[in-house]
């Protein structure tokens, strides 16, 4: 029986790498898009190779490593390089997650991403569970993890997804809002749920 893959997602400081963290606790092979976003530019790889020839060597550290700060001012101030930029990364990482999930040996898997929804990586998803959770516990432990100003938070929050349009894709909601021995009982229930499910639906 082929693993399924559940899409693990939430806005900033909802708390979705505590949940994560909880699921790989019980065993179950999980995938963090993030790290695939790093790795497909290590060096050595061809995105690397492709992401120095169109910008130039200012993109890279001393070390041969990418320069993202440089890289994010390049394509921050500019829509058309950051759409080259996208088209180039998002089939490469979507290629990276996809060979991840495939080595799962739990029955089912964890892809967890920020972006699921916005980058459209929920396709690649046959179930999407959204940790949520109010919007001053958000920015409360955003400020505190990152120490950022309310303002950078709001800042964030307003650029990711919509609460809505997450909540719109979810199967399931996880509202994050107490302590962490309730969240490991949550995400408990959860994984006997979906234990009993065949390819993520019931």
């Amino acid at each position: 029986m082929k693993p399924w893959t559940l899409g693990l997602t939430g806005g900033i400081g909802s708390g979705k790498s505590a949940v994560a963290q909880c699921f790989v606790d019980l065993g179950v092979h999980l995938v963090d898009a993030d790290h695939a976003a790093r790795w497909v530019v290590e060096p050595g790889r061809p995105a690397l190779a492709a992401i120095v020839a169109h910008f130039g060597e200012e993109v890279l550290q001393a070390d041969g490593q990418l320069n993202r700060a440089a890289l994010r001012a390049r394509v921050f101030a500019n829509a058309e390089e950051r759409r080259w930029l996208e088209s180039l990364l998002h089939p490469l990482i979507g290629q990276e997650i996809s060979q991840y999930l495939t080595r799962a040996q739990s029955p089912y898997s964890i892809l967890v991403s920020p972006l699921l929804i916005e980058s459209g990586q929920y396709a690649m998803t046959q179930r999407v569970l959204v940790v949520d959770a109010p919007e001053h516990l958000q920015v409360q432990r955003t400020m505190l993890r990152d120490q950022s100003s309310a303002e950078q938070v709001q800042a964030i929050l307003a650029a990711q997804a919509r609460r809505e349009e997450r909540l719109r894709h979810a199967d399931d909601v996880l509202v994050n809002d107490r302590d962490l021995a309730w969240l490991k009982a949550e995400v408990e229930h959860l994984h006997a749920f979906y234990l009993t499910l065949k390819g993520g639906q019931p």
